[in-house]
């Protein structure tokens, strides 16, 4: 009897996978496996796996989690072998033909399509994505982080390429809870265009549902240090604050919002014009485009206060860096602190995103140094993660981390993404 039950089991599984039903497969893996033992406790179908022959095949991710110099030292030389960096070049029609069949690329990718808990369920998220390249580090950023309870907005910046809005876009359309922002913008590097991607997906998120409860944007180039259990429980000890970078605006900065700036042949310029003063006397803060903001920032922005510091910080430069950590100092609006600088709070401190600064780096022993050495990159004074800053990165208190790149170390990715999906399955079980 248990030997035929068993095989029922196995038989209804099977039929799962085989006609894609994620919801038939969930309902297998809650039936009573105490005749059983065993079957659903890895939920074998969702954990990720190297491909055969695929860039991951030869590194040890366990060990380089640990900070294991050998384990480190052979993926740094996987990384930079000729079959590893052609089979890492995937080009945007590739996610164009693969998603041909909806039913297929989600079994495939092993993306969860059932919440994993009723805890999870009960707190949906809220994102916007703002991409303009690297399709592949969109998809497995997604997958990542999707779960069928939270809502994912994403902007694709309208100056990219026609294959890779055509990539994303067919990636989206298989979710009923990812879209494309109903108004794209030409996102320029240090203008206003990318605070407004993020306010887009935020009216759309805030139209599309009721239920989520915290909204954060993500950059293509983002990756998740938590898993969505982790997440929902960090953003519930909140309590409904809010948690970004905002501190007393640096001297040396000040040019930035003392002269109207423009946006000429798609960059910003500084003129001579100078600006007015802030709306309202209200005290401009220094941040960070990364926010972790409470459902009620939707409400906030229809302030009269609000509206008219926006309306402010449309030409000046790099109003996403100011915007949000001033919000957040304003008397009265829900979750701010005070703008006394005994509440400013740097990105260390703050949940929303955990970035290395080329200029604060340095060694162990170096007393003036914020963080150690990046193993990676740098791209813009910012660290691109390698391998080797996984182990000092998951030891942080960050939700995310900026920035990951596929093209320069793919091992880091694959390492983290299959740690994140090995302890999400962890806690399930």
């Amino acid at each position: 009897m248990r030997l035929l039950k068993r095989s029922w089991l196995c038989l209804l599984l099977k039929l799962a996978i085989a006609v894609g039903s994620l919801s038939l497969v969930f309902l297998v893996s809650q039936l009573n496996t105490d005749w059983a033992p065993g079957f659903t406790h890895k939920y074998s179908w969702l954990e990720y796996t190297a491909d055969v022959g695929g860039p991951e095949k030869g590194c040890n991710c366990s060990a380089i989690l640990q900070g294991d110099w050998k384990a480190l030292e052979r993926a740094k030389i996987l990384t930079i072998t000729k079959d590893v960096r052609k089979s890492i070049q995937i080009p945007d029609d590739y996610y164009i033909n693969a998603t041909t069949d909806c039913r297929s690329f989600k079994l495939r990718r092993k993306y969860i399509m059932f919440p994993l808990s009723k805890e999870e369920e009960d707190f949906p998220l809220a994102f916007s994505i703002i991409v303009h390249h690297k399709v592949q580090n969109f998809e497995r950023l997604l997958r990542a982080i999707y779960v069928p309870q939270n809502i994912y907005c994403v902007h694709v910046d309208k100056k990219s390429k026609a294959s890779v809005s055509s990539a994303i876009s067919a990636i989206a359309s298989f979710f009923p809870n990812v879209f494309l922002v109903s108004q794209a913008d030409n996102v320029v590097y240090a203008g206003w265009p990318r605070v407004q991607a993020d306010l887009n997906c935020m009216a759309d998120l805030y139209n599309a549902s009721t239920k989520w409860k915290y909204f954060i944007n993500l950059c293509g180039q983002d990756f998740p240090l938590k898993t969505n259990l982790e997440m929902v429980r960090m953003l519930r000890t909140l309590r409904g604050g809010n948690s970004l970078e905002s501190e007393s605006f640096p001297p040396e900065k000040k040019w930035r919002v003392s002269y109207v700036h423009q946006i000429i042949n798609g960059e910003i310029q500084t003129t001579k014009e100078t600006k007015d003063p802030p709306p309202f006397n209200l005290p401009i803060m220094s941040g960070s485009v990364y926010i972790v903001v409470s459902r009620s920032v939707r409400s906030v922005l229809k302030d009269h206060r609000i509206r008219a510091l926006i309306e402010w910080s449309k030409d000046i430069y790099s109003p996403d860096e100011h915007l949000w950590a001033t919000i957040q100092r304003v008397p009265g609006v829900p979750g701010s602190k005070w703008p006394n600088r005994k509440y400013d709070m740097s990105d260390l401190n703050t949940i929303a995103r955990l970035v290395k600064w080329e200029a604060h780096e340095g060694s162990q022993n170096a007393i003036g140094a914020v963080y150690p050495e990046c193993k990676g990159t740098h791209v813009r004074q910012i660290c691109v993660y390698g391998a080797g800053d996984l182990q000092w990165l998951l030891e942080q208190n960050h939700l995310f981390a900026n920035k990951f790149d596929v093209d320069t170390d793919p091992i880091a990715i694959f390492c983290l993404e299959k740690y994140l999906r090995q302890k999400a399955l962890a806690d399930w079980e």
